[in-house]
């Protein structure tokens, strides 16, 4: 397989607001130690693709931060590897990308200085792991112009997912944007072009003045196109807010999807040097993730506890996501909260929240 990966990191920032306020949506913390761009990274890298360029707009220094040189993805060489592709890249930019159309016109240089035979296109808004392998065989024994990774998902009423409907030979034959609900086949945000022909969509896009992929790429040309839909049966989970982020790191709890999602093959991220989790003579873990660095002297349960967390005594943390550095002091009662890094809970606080609105506390407030 000859491809390249590009991986849009800032697309989705609207989704989750909260989180991505002082940070891309690839760099949004996930599942006690990983990264929302961690998924997307480590698939392309598994799948043999040993360059990729990250697409960024703006608030991406803790995603520089995270990403380093690439070396933890085996990225780090002196030909291809990771490729950072800031929005003020291109002469002729005249600004920040509004679309995904316009970020792709600003890495043209990059794609055509490649030699690869395919672009894998991939957004930081899906937590899965996937062999594309497997999608540019699919994409190769259709002869298509355009492979959409699509995948079933059982949603609430949502305008943030593409509904995609194709035909018994896996042909598309029609893509909406409404408001959509229920299970339905959606498009993932995932798609696999060839590399020359992507480069000609753009420079006649560029032409036309179109503004948007899905509607000036995709809906246009739905006919005259060969655009088929590839079906990933596996797990996929879409961050699309602070609801669905809530309730999808929560399924990491529970060991089939864990086994799904880090079984066979690994899902890379930034190595730090921690010492392992410490507990005291009171501390009653269960049913939780506690990644190394942290202190636990009080109750954990259904939880997920980041780097660095300190747990005081007398302290019960129920259904909760506490992120990196956070310190919890002694006797706080806390249900379905979410802390972001280095927050602080003073002694015999009481923070609830519920399932589908949990309590969310800012990076470094203190309370």
């Amino acid at each position: 397989m000859s491809a390249v990966g590009v991986i849009f990191s800032n697309i989705h920032d609207d989704n989750v607001p909260e989180l991505s306020h002082k940070r891309t949506m690839g760099s949004l913390p996930y599942g006690g130690r990983y990264r929302l761009i961690d998924f997307a990274l480590s698939n392309l890298v598994n799948s043999g693709v040993t360059t990729v360029g990250i697409i960024t707009k703006n608030n991406y220094q803790s995603l520089m931060d995270h990403l380093g040189s690439g070396k933890d993805w085996d990225l780090a060489r002196k030909t291809g590897g990771l490729v950072l592709l800031p929005p003020f890249g291109a002469m002729d930019n005249a600004g920040l990308y509004r679309s995904r159309l316009e970020a792709l016109k600003g890495i043209t240089g990059f794609l055509s200085r490649r030699n690869e035979d395919y672009v894998i296109l991939c957004d930081c808004d899906g937590v899965y792991h996937m062999d594309f392998t497997k999608v540019i065989e699919y994409h190769e024994a259709k002869q298509a112009d355009i492979t959409l990774v699509c995948h079933n998902e059982e949603i609430g009423n949502s305008s943030r997912y593409t509904l995609v409907q194709s035909d018994e030979t896996g042909r598309v034959v029609d893509i909406k944007n409404d408001t959509v609900g229920g299970s339905n086949k959606f498009f993932s945000n995932i798609l696999v072009i060839n590399r020359a022909f992507l480069l000609r969509l753009i420079n006649d896009a560029t032409a036309h003045g179109y503004q948007s992929f899905e509607e000036d790429i995709l809906r246009r040309n739905i006919v005259s196109l060969k655009i088929y839909s590839y079906d990933f049966h596996g797990y996929h989970a879409t961050i699309d807010s602070l609801r669905a982020y809530f309730a999808h790191n929560m399924e990491l709890l529970q060991k089939p999807i864990r086994d799904e999602l880090f079984g066979d093959r690994d899902i890379y991220t930034k190595v730090r040097d921690s010492a392992p989790s410490k507990y005291g003579d009171f501390a009653d873990v269960r049913n939780s993730l506690v990644s190394d660095g942290c202190i636990v002297e009080g109750t954990v349960e259904n939880s997920i506890l980041f780097r660095g967390v300190k747990v005081g005594r007398g302290t019960v943390i129920r259904n909760s996501i506490v992120m990196q550095d956070t310190v919890i002091g002694e006797n706080v009662r806390m249900n379905c909260v979410i802390t972001d890094k280095n927050v602080v809970i003073r002694d015999r606080r009481e923070l609830s929240g519920c399932e589908i609105q949990p309590y969310f506390l800012a990076k470094g407030t203190m309370i």
